[in-house]
């Protein structure tokens, strides 16, 4: 298990406070025998903070330059927002101005689906795919639907948007796949699998949220919580992928798969850990080998992850797609994660990496040690019209009111 982030939220003003958080944080989890991968920084949606596109840029440029000299490795300038529309069509020249800047859009919250930010959101995913070799600035994007502020996780991390000036909060985002496949290895039943990764779970919470309440109380920041989404790394080891195959599904993909997903989000739920963000299952296709895998046999599809999101996930993330995917198609990729979450009243991302003059079924090799290698997969989506127009709406399920 690592830490794969500290997440410090704050005001781009308490740079310096945040900063003392997160190093504080560090050093005593670091001191208690953990590995912490980077420590990074959430502003409240950049919207709320800046009037125009070159206001925007201006604050992309200055807190990017502040995060490098305080020594957090990323910030995260929050989403575009459906009631500032104009706000999506800038995300690209933020990302375009420093590569330490994350960003995102909400698509749907608890107004509903807005049909025109869906349509943004696809736009951008579209617009920053050639900016940089193999997709990669499509890493630092994700449209977010139902995701409120305090999850540690980038891109859609932010800070609540009525945080007041001096405040800092701060969260984990935790690289544990590997609990999970170490719970599963030796399990005689299901029971006992389930068990097994839930002790795991909360030993590990209870120690990394007393140690990090700590450290935050002697800044005066609030400890929000961790965020147990059992993300994997390019190593089996590590993977989330191989925890579901040992719990008895043959190959990911196939028949049962959805039900051990189901399976694994439920022992998530029945742990006790202070708790921020999405604490669900994450399935990012390009850093999971045994993912990556399936998904160039052609086993794992698009629509496999999003039925897992159903029961189990955070939605669509490092999904490689054909280069020539259109906005059109995007859209209508985004349109079932957005009606996904309003249905099922739960946070889902989507991070998708149309990749620059490759195909379906193309190999995939990448330079980057938190990408296995894979291929292109087939997105089967064509533009979504008729109705799919006009104000913000919501699927409410019934009873809900």
């Amino acid at each position: 298990m690592q830490i794969r982030a500290i997440t410090v939220f704050s005001h781009p003003e308490d740079v310096e406070a945040a900063a003392k958080v997160a190093a504080t944080a560090r050093l005593v989890l670091e001191a208690a025998g953990e590995t912490v991968q980077t420590v990074r920084w959430a502003l409240p949606p950049f919207p709320l903070l800046v009037a125009d596109e070159a206001g925007a840029v201006r604050l992309a440029r200055e807190v990017g330059a502040a995060a490098q000299a305080y020594g957090l490795d990323y910030v995260s300038l929050g989403p575009a927002l459906p009631a500032r529309p104009e706000t999506y069509r800038w995300v690209p020249a933020l990302l375009a101005e420093t590569s330490v800047v994350f960003c995102s859009g909400v698509m749907a919250d608890d107004e509903g689906i807005a049909p025109e930010a869906i349509r943004a959101c696809a736009g951008v995913m579209a617009e920053l795919a050639p900016l940089e070799p193999d997709g990669f600035a499509n890493l630092r994007f994700a449209a977010l639907a139902s995701v409120p502020a305090g999850a540690p996780f980038f891109p859609a991390a932010y800070a609540p948007p009525l945080l007041p000036r001096g405040q800092v909060l701060v969260a984990l985002a935790l690289e544990t796949a590997d609990l999970a496949v170490a719970a599963f290895a030796d399990a005689r039943d299901a029971l006992a699998a389930r068990g097994a990764l839930v002790a795991r779970l909360e030993a590990h919470g209870k120690r990394l949220a007393d140690l990090t309440a700590r450290s935050a109380a002697r800044h005066g920041a609030r400890f929000l919580g961790l965020d147990f989404s059992l993300a994997p790394f390019p190593d089996e080891a590590v993977s989330i992928g191989a925890a579901l195959e040992r719990l008895g599904v043959p190959a990911l993909g196939a028949h049962g798969s959805l039900a051990a997903a189901a399976f694994l989000a439920d022992a998530l739920d029945r742990a006790a850990f202070p708790r921020t963000g999405f604490n669900g299952l994450m399935l990012p296709v390009l850093e999971d080998p045994v993912l990556a895998a399936r998904a160039a046999e052609g086993l794992l599809t698009v629509k496999d992850l999003l039925a897992y999101s159903a029961v189990c996930g955070t939605g669509l993330d490092t999904v490689p797609l054909p280069g020539d995917t259109t906005p059109a198609q995007l859209a209508a990729v985004l349109w079932d994660v957005a009606a996904l979450s309003r249905r099922l009243r739960k946070p889902l991302t989507a991070r998708l990496m149309p990749v620059p003059g490759k195909q379906a079924g193309d190999p995939l090799t990448f330079d980057f040690p938190y990408f296995a290698d894979g291929r292109v997969m087939t997105v089967q989506a064509a533009p979504v019209d008729g109705v799919w127009q006009g104000p913000a709406f919501d699927l409410r399920p019934r009873g809900s009111g």
